[in-house]
């Protein structure tokens, strides 16, 4: 950042608010409209203020993995859209996608959110995958 759009960014700070007029400590507005998608078992479209989120869950019967055999398994992506920023592009997932795919999953998992144990169909046979 150059000197100029520091001292823009630092004039707001002063003054105590954002660009879009609000004050540091106020929400821009949260949407969150539910079942958006019928090609998911479960979706959700987010919109907070201008930026749009989209979430889908797949669901499927699989195998477990050997060391887990009685633990559902769980696959998470995300998708940058060439629409949103003129840097993504279609095509395979951008480093950026891939980053924030793997820190969403560390959140799931270490969050205990999700008991994997309980996407177990038949101990070493039969699991969820999601």
């Amino acid at each position: 950042m150059d000197k100029e759009q520091t001292n823009h960014i630092l004039n707001f700070l002063e003054k105590g608010i954002r660009f879009d007029g609000r004050k540091l400590d106020e929400y821009r507005q949260i949407k969150v409209e539910k079942g958006f998608s019928e090609n998911a078992e479960g979706s959700a479209r987010v919109t907070i203020g201008d930026t749009i989120v989209f979430a889908g869950v797949k669901l499927s019967v699989g195998e477990p993995y050997p060391d887990t055999p009685n633990e559902g398994t769980m696959m998470i992506n995300a998708e940058l859209m060439p629409l949103s920023n003129p840097d993504f592009e279609p095509g395979p997932p951008a480093i950026q996608a891939i980053e924030l795919a793997r820190v969403v999953d560390r959140g799931i998992r270490e969050s205990g959110t999700i008991d994997t144990k309980k996407l177990c169909i038949k101990k070493e046979e039969k699991v969820w995958s999601i």
